[in-house]
């Protein structure tokens, strides 16, 4: 007589994680944690977190095909990082923590969603990297990692087209062209501490810089990136950021690309910055400052072509990465690999 399987037999919790891997498609093949109970025996220093938004896009939707789009669509090509020298993942623990439910045509309950997992994620003393989804989520990103390391104590880089910082778009306050002044009105984000790199386009309005002047904010366009160049630019906004702040989430909207570099977005702007130029921005700031959150938002895959987009999105998370796990090196008193460039 053949011995039959209970149906409910347990599986052990870490097979189950490691399993996870390898029936479905992860960021950069890391494994699937995604339960927070999980997330506390790993304690890895990084979550990669899924937030499929596009309820709030004024122009073309598709954003919230954007971290299914990164993870599977992406051209994975390793794990060592030629100008760190170093292999990422030998120093830095790195787990995918799975998609924010986001309840079907519920945009409050999808940002609360959203702030309730960043906010545990982070509770944990785990940094949260949020793949969009829409730039709307920044404002339940923003306050959800404030709730835990406290407002006003987080300064912010953010690469973009667009300011993002209208008071409503057709009378929404939780628009994506809308996060950022509601960073600023929260307390999440200290004014004085808030710095955007790339903007260009024919938007927002007078009254809208006007608001941002008053509020001391700062910001560079994309004819200052041009005139002085994206490393100095970097480094006056890393000074920005930082001034009385000892923490930094760095928001990049993939449209601060010019759209021969990510062409699947559902806002394009010409004139924006390089994929290389980007990629080293985001190194910078990262090896400069302590980041506790990221988001990368606004990659939709319907419009992409060649998959450039989301293998930009997915090499400027890598590049956050390597100098994340080129500083834990460092803090460990390990000498750098050899040099890979000249």
């Amino acid at each position: 007589m053949t011995e039959t399987v209970p149906p409910h037999r347990p599986i052990d919790p870490a097979e189950a994680e490691q399993r996870a891997t390898f029936a479905v498609r992860t960021f950069a093949q890391r494994p699937m944690v995604a339960d927070l109970e999980a997330l506390r025996r790993w304690q890895p220093d990084v979550a990669i977190i899924g937030a499929p938004y596009d309820l709030a896009v004024t122009n073309r939707p598709g954003a919230r095909f954007g971290p299914s789009g990164v993870r599977n669509q992406s051209y994975f090509s390793g794990t060592y990082h030629l100008s760190w020298g170093i292999d990422v993942f030998e120093w830095l623990e790195v787990v995918d923590g799975g998609d924010v439910w986001i309840p079907h045509g519920q945009p409050e309950r999808a940002h609360a969603n959203i702030r309730q997992r960043v906010r545990e994620i982070a509770g944990l003393g785990i940094v949260p990297i949020i793949v969009g989804g829409d730039h709307s989520i920044a404002w339940p990103n923003g306050t959800g990692v404030a709730d835990v390391h406290g407002y006003g104590r987080i300064g912010m880089v953010h690469f973009d087209a667009h300011a993002d910082t209208a008071d409503t778009i057709e009378g929404n306050l939780a628009s994506h062209g809308t996060p950022m002044r509601r960073l600023i009105e929260s307390g999440a984000v200290p004014p004085r501490n808030f710095v955007q790199i790339g903007l260009r386009s024919h938007w927002p309005e007078a009254d809208t810089w006007d608001w941002m002047h008053e509020q001391g904010l700062r910001w560079f366009l994309m004819d200052a990136v041009v005139e002085r160049g994206l490393p100095a630019i970097v480094e006056e906004a890393i000074a920005i950021a930082t001034d009385g702040c000892d923490l930094v989430y760095l928001s990049i909207d993939i449209d601060s690309l010019d759209p021969a570099f990510a062409p699947g977005t559902g806002t394009p702007e010409v004139g924006g910055l390089t994929t290389a130029e980007l990629l080293r921005a985001v190194r910078r700031v990262v090896s400069a400052t302590n980041v506790v959150c990221m988001d990368i938002c606004e990659v939709s895959p319907p419009y992409d072509h060649a998959d450039l987009t989301v293998n930009a999105a997915h090499h400027l998370i890598m590049e956050a990465l390597a100098a994340m796990a080129a500083k834990k090196r460092t803090a460990a008193g390990v000498s750098p690999g050899p040099p890979q460039h000249a």
